[in-house]
C-alpha cells in the first residue's frame, strides 16, 4: 500500500472506494471485529476522544441521529455525527451537526487513516500483532475509523454513531457509549443477520453495554423480549419508549409536524413539550420523541430551549423530502415494509390517493409485500432502477408488480433508465396534475434528488 498525499476530501473517499463494501453487495469477509480492534489499536484509540450516543435499529436510525445532533448542537455542544447511507455526496456520511467538517479535518483525518492502513499491513508479518489471515479490513470499517479521526481532531465534545448493519459485530461496536438506541426491528439483511426477528434483534442488542441505559422504540413482542433479556444480563437499565413517554396531539401538514411529548425520566420530574419538526410524519415524531429520551437519559441538563430549537432546524434529506412544485414531487428512503407502510401513510393523507409512484429497491429487500402495500394507492406506478451504486433486479421487481396489479386497477411501467423514469413522471404529473412519490430505496432517493437539482 502506498503512502497518498490528499488534495481533497473527494480523493479520502476515492481511496476508501477500493474496499470491500457491503453497501455494493460484496460479502466475501467473515464478519467479526478483529481488524476493527488491531485498526483502533494502532490508531491510538480515536473512538474514546468524545463521549457517545450509538443508534441500532431497522429503520429510522438515521432521523434519530440527526435528530439527537441537532438537540446537542443547539444546547452548545460540538457534535461529530456518523451516518448512512449518503444521499448526495459521500462527506453526509461523516459532518459535525448538519454541516461538513472543515476540509483540512478530512484532509488531516485521511492521511492519519492511510498511515494507519499502512502500520496494520506491516503489522501484519508480526505475528500476534493483527489477525492472521488473508482478509483485509473493509470499507465500512476503515471509514468508521475515518469519522472518530476526524472526531478526535475536530476536538468535537460527544459523538452521535449510527451503526452500519445490525449492532453486535458493526464495526462501530468499539465504542462504549453514555447510552444505547434501538429503533424498530424488522426482517433486515437476512442473509447476515439471521431469518428471524430474534435473531435480527439479537444482532441489534450487541449495542448494550455493561450499566449503560438503552431506551428502545416501540417492538414486537418478539424482539422486546430479546432486548429485555439482553439489557438484564448487562444490568443495563431500559427505557421503553411506549412506557415512558407519549405522543398526543399529533398534527401533520405538507411543512411538517407538531405534537406534544410527555415523558417520564428518573431523576426528574415529568415533562410536557410543543415540538415541531419540519419533516411531515407520524413516524418522526416518534422519532423525535426517542432522539429527545435518548439525548436527555446522556445529558440530563438539556434545556427545553435547546429540544426545540434543535427539532425545528433539524433537516435530513430524502426522509420525506418534497424537492419540486408543479408537480409536487417527494422522495423518501424508505425500503422497508413497515418503513413503506408510514411513508405511503403520510403521504395519502397529505396529497391523496391515486397519485404517480417511481419505485426501485435493491436485492434482498421486500418487494413483493412493499407491492401489496403500494398497488392500491396509486393510479400510475413506474418500476425503475434504483440508481448504480448496489446490486438491483428492476426487470424482476416490475414482474413481482405485475404478478398482483389486478387489471385495470393501476397503470404499470417499467422504465429501466432512471432518469428517464423521472422525465415521463414529472411530464405525466404536469399534464395530470398529480402528486409524485419516490421512493423504495436511498440510492433512487439520491437518483431522484440528483435530477431536480441539475
Amino acid at each position: 500500500m502506498k503512502n497518498h498525499t490528499f488534495s481533497s476530501s473527494a480523493d479520502v473517499f476515492t481511496w476508501l472506494s477500493q474496499f470491500e463494501n457491503l453497501e455494493r453487495g460484496q460479502l466475501s469477509k467473515t464478519f467479526n471485529l478483529d481488524q476493527m480492534e488491531a485498526l483502533i489499536r494502532i490508531a491510538g484509540h480515536p473512538e474514546q476522544c468524545a463521549p457517545v450516543i450509538h443508534i441500532a435499529g431497522s429503520k429510522g436510525k438515521g432521523s434519530v441521529t440527526g435528530m439527537i445532533t441537532a438537540m446537542l448542537e443547539a444546547e452548545g455542544l460540538k457534535t461529530a455525527r456518523y451516518t448512512s447511507p449518503h444521499v448526495t455526496e459521500d462527506r453526509e456520511r461523516i459532518t459535525q451537526g448538519n454541516n461538513f467538517f472543515e476540509e483540512s479535518i478530512y484532509l488531516e483525518a485521511g492521511e492519519e487513516l492511510v498511515s494507519i492502513a499502512e502500520a496494520y499491513h506491516a503489522a501484519k508479518s508480526r505475528a500476534g500483532s493483527v489477525p492472521e489471515d488473508d482478509q483485509e479490513p473493509t470499507f465500512f470499517e476503515y471509514l468508521t475509523l475515518y469519522f472518530f479521526l476526524c472526531a478526535q481532531k475536530a476536538h468535537c465534545d460527544v459523538m452521535v454513531v449510527e451503526t452500519g448493519m445490525g449492532g453486535r459485530l458493526d464495526a462501530t461496536n468499539m465504542v462504549n457509549p453514555l447510552v444505547s438506541v434501538i429503533n424498530v426491528i424488522e426482517l433486515e439483511h437476512t442473509d447476515v443477520l439471521g431469518n428471524t426477528i430474534e435473531a435480527i434483534a439479537g444482532e441489534k442488542a450487541g449495542i448494550i453495554k455493561q450499566g449503560r441505559p438503552v431506551i428502545l422504540s416501540e417492538q414486537s413482542p418478539q424482539a422486546l423480549g430479546v432486548f429485555q433479556k439482553a439489557a438484564a444480563s448487562k444490568q443495563a437499565p431500559l427505557y421503553y419508549f411506549p412506557e415512558v413517554a407519549d405522543i398526543q396531539n399529533l398534527l401533520l401538514s405538507r411543512t411538517g409536524t407538531t405534537f406534544t411529548l410527555h415523558y417520564r425520566l428518573p431523576l426528574s420530574r415529568s415533562s410536557t413539550l410543543e415540538l415541531s419538526i419540519p419533516i411531515p410524519g407520524e413516524i418522526q415524531a416518534k422519532n423525535a420523541g426517542l432522539a429527545l429520551i435518548a439525548a436527555k437519559l446522556a445529558f440530563p441538563v438539556l434545556r427545553e430551549q435547546s429540544i426545540r430549537t434543535g427539532l425545528q432546524d433539524f433537516t435530513l434529506p430524502a426522509r420525506f423530502e418534497r424537492i419540486r412544485e408543479a408537480p409536487v414531487l417527494v422522495i423518501d428512503g424508505a425500503h422497508t415494509p413497515q418503513s413503506v407502510a408510514a411513508c405511503i401513510d403520510t403521504f395519502t393523507t397529505l396529497y391523496g390517493k391515486g397519485g404517480i409512484l417511481i419505485f426501485g429497491c435493491v436485492a434482498g429487500k421486500a418487494a413483493e409485500t412493499m407491492a401489496r402495500i403500494l398497488i392500491p394507492l396509486f393510479s400510475h406506478i413506474i418500476i425503475t432502477t434504483p440508481g448504480t451504486y448496489k446490486v438491483s433486479f428492476p426487470e424482476k421487481v416490475y414482474e413481482t408488480f405485475q404478478a398482483l396489479a389486478a387489471q385495470g386497477e393501476v397503470v404499470l411501467s417499467f422504465i429501466k433508465e432512471t432518469d428517464k423514469a423521472i422525465e415521463t413522471a414529472v411530464e405525466l404529473g404536469r399534464k395530470q396534475g398529480l402528486p409524485i412519490l419516490g421512493t423504495g430505496s436511498f440510492y433512487l432517493a439520491a437518483e431522484l434528488r440528483g435530477h431536480a437539482y441539475t
